[in-house]
């Protein structure tokens, strides 16, 4: 946990090209839409956006800001690794601190991003009953509470 700070302002454009890369990859196959992957969700939109909460962001910074972790009471909003550096325990630490330090017990998960849901149950956490729709789509979320 050595490498986990709170983010400050600053942080925010590298959280955010971070957030944006990964939003391409995971969900643009799923979603398909151009409007909002390439025209809304830019680094700059996202930016403003992470400044304006940056008090809920926790970066993992080794010299170089790698991955984040938002964090909003006890949930866990977004958990986000580059995702070149991915498969190196950067992601294990953000869960870790998530959990130890901040007493994560929640988040939410869209339902077909089956590796997020894999990565979370091996960290504790299992899928409820509990769905809801993901805004403005046809596609679901599903509610991962952490184990006692």
């Amino acid at each position: 946990m050595d490498f986990i700070r709170k983010a400050m302002t600053g942080d925010e454009r590298r959280i955010a090209e971070i957030l944006v890369f990964n939003y391409r990859m995971s969900f643009y196959p799923i979603f398909r839409n151009d409007d909002f992957y390439f025209g809304e969700m830019t680094v700059d939109r996202m930016g403003q956006q992470i400044l304006d909460e940056i008090d809920t962001y926790w970066v993992y910074d080794d010299g170089v800001v790698k991955g984040f972790v938002q964090i909003r009471g006890y949930e866990i909003c977004r958990l986000f690794v580059e995702p070149v550096l991915q498969n190196q325990g950067i992601g294990t630490a953000l869960i870790r601190f998530a959990i130890g330090e901040e007493d994560a017990k929640t988040l939410w998960a869209l339902e077909k991003n089956t590796a997020a849901i894999r990565f979370y149950r091996r960290h504790g956490f299992d899928v409820t009953i509990e769905r809801r729709k993901e805004d403005g789509t046809e596609e679901y979320l599903v509610r991962l509470e952490r184990r006692s």
